[in-house]
């Protein structure tokens, strides 16, 4: 079922939205999550720690995807907005062609780069084998990770975003009876998990694609909707290389402090895994507030009613601040008892790793949420240079505090590189956001 956010009331049409891009994106984390359990549980702290250790790199390569689409599915919401249906087909058809030829570069690209980018990272040399197996899975099933993104952006897009976690919730489960069976039952080890993760996001994929072709009237594509043009390819690049250079730059710069991570050993690896992990989990919210709002702003901007963009930012921000001090607390409180969700209570080390990193970062929680609002706001009325160069701050400022602490302070030192790279983000986006919305406002006025 589409869903209209050009009219009504903006705080409960992005309150009804978000609620479920939320379940839908914790879903989403669990699939590494539920690998990194199990292994955590069954298999031991190295496993933990190896698994653990490709999250950033696992971001890297997916976040590209995720933000490519993304970038895509801006313009199928302003089309959609506009009510030019036909042309929205269009897009969704010519992304698709995009889509195809950027997966089959990277997995043949990235199969065979696959140890010597684990060197690059500094992986332990007891942990290479199991790192590398479980990555060759993950980069072999990237189809059907870029076939749920894609389909699903679509969905949202169209304001639908309960759809996209019933499928999540079925083939977030599956993926922990096949984690348990793959490992318990057939002696795998972590291949077990990535096999697991791979088969489980092929389900969402197909239930996806399933679903829309018997619910969605509306995006039923004709031969006439793949014809080929290059002024879509170039609208539909044109935000999506942005967006997906945006996802990958801030990948680039967690691969880097994980490299300096793993210089202090598995113990380091294990807490900064579990720790980065919960945050993941309970910091959704932001991710899903941004990507309720790139939908809000992108319909909204297609039927030209910039009033109802400004109240939606203004609204969102304020519920981002309340949330972050609700997960501060959360974090300060309860953030070592969840790290038992990974490892045995015997482990301390590796929970009080875990800490470490909880009490450098949360502080910060209040400008990580600011960065998806106005990241995705810009990106909503179709700006995608100046999000991406948040990215490149964020870069900055990570490398810059690795350069100057990696090995030469403790392992808290390397975790400040998180609240520099969240403040840093924020330094052009805030202000360009602002000053695209006067801009706008001349615009109306004239």
């Amino acid at each position: 079922m589409t869903n209209d956010m050009t009219t009504g009331s903006p705080i409960k049409l992005i309150i009804k939205f978000m609620i479920p891009m939320c379940l839908g994106n914790i879903f989403q984390q669990f699939y590494n999550i539920a690998d990194s359990i199990v292994a955590g549980q069954f298999l031991g702290v190295n496993a933990l720690a190896a698994i653990g250790s490709t999250g950033s790199l696992i971001f890297f390569v997916t976040g590209w995807l995720n933000g490519l689409t993304s970038g895509f599915s801006i313009w199928v919401a302003q089309w959609f907005g506009a009510k030019r249906l036909t042309r929205m087909r269009h897009f969704i058809a010519m992304s698709i062609y995009v889509c195809l030829f950027f997966v089959v570069i990277m997995t043949a690209g990235l199969l065979i780069l696959n140890e010597p980018i684990l060197r690059l990272m500094n992986a332990p040399e007891e942990l290479m084998g199991d790192i590398s197996k479980y990555m060759a899975i993950i980069y072999a099933g990237l189809f059907v990770t870029c076939a749920y993104n894609a389909l699903s952006a679509v969905l949202r897009a169209l304001g639908d975003s309960r759809s996209p976690l019933y499928f999540l919730i079925i083939s977030a489960v599956l993926n922990v009876f096949m984690d348990i069976g793959f490992i318990v039952f057939f002696h795998m080890g972590v291949e077990g998990c990535a096999y697991a993760t791979v088969i489980a996001q092929g389900i969402s994929a197909v239930l996806c694609l399933i679903y829309i072709i018997k619910k969605f009237d509306v995006l039923k594509l004709k031969k006439r909707d793949f014809k080929f043009s290059f002024f879509v390819i170039r609208k539909l690049l044109s935000l999506g290389v942005p967006m997906g250079l945006q996802f990958s730059i801030t990948a680039i710069g967690t691969i880097i402090v994980q490299g300096a991570i793993n210089v202090y050993g598995p113990v380091s690896m294990a807490g900064f895994s579990a720790a980065s992990k919960i945050q993941n989990i309970i910091c959704t919210v932001f991710v899903s507030f941004g990507a309720t709002i790139a939908t809000f702003v992108g319909q909204n901007r297609g039927a030209g009613k910039m009033d109802r963009v400004r109240k939606g930012v203004y609204m969102t921000q304020a519920m981002i601040l309340v949330c972050s001090f609700v997960i501060m607390a959360v974090i300060y409180f309860l953030g070592k008892y969840m790290v038992l969700i990974f490892v045995d209570p015997s482990e301390t080390d590796v929970i009080d790793a875990a800490q470490i990193y909880f009490n450098t970062v949360a502080w910060c929680y209040p400008f990580l949420g600011s960065i998806y609002l106005y990241r995705n706001a810009l990106q909503g009325l179709g700006y995608g240079l100046v999000p991406m160069l948040g990215g490149v701050f964020e870069l900055i400022a990570r490398w810059g505090i690795v350069a100057l602490v990696a090995g030469n302070a403790g392992f808290g030192a390397v975790c400040m590189s998180d609240p520099a790279a969240w403040i840093a983000a924020l330094i052009p986006l805030i202000p360009y956001y602002f000053w695209t919305m006067r801009k706008e406002k001349k615009k109306e006025t004239v």
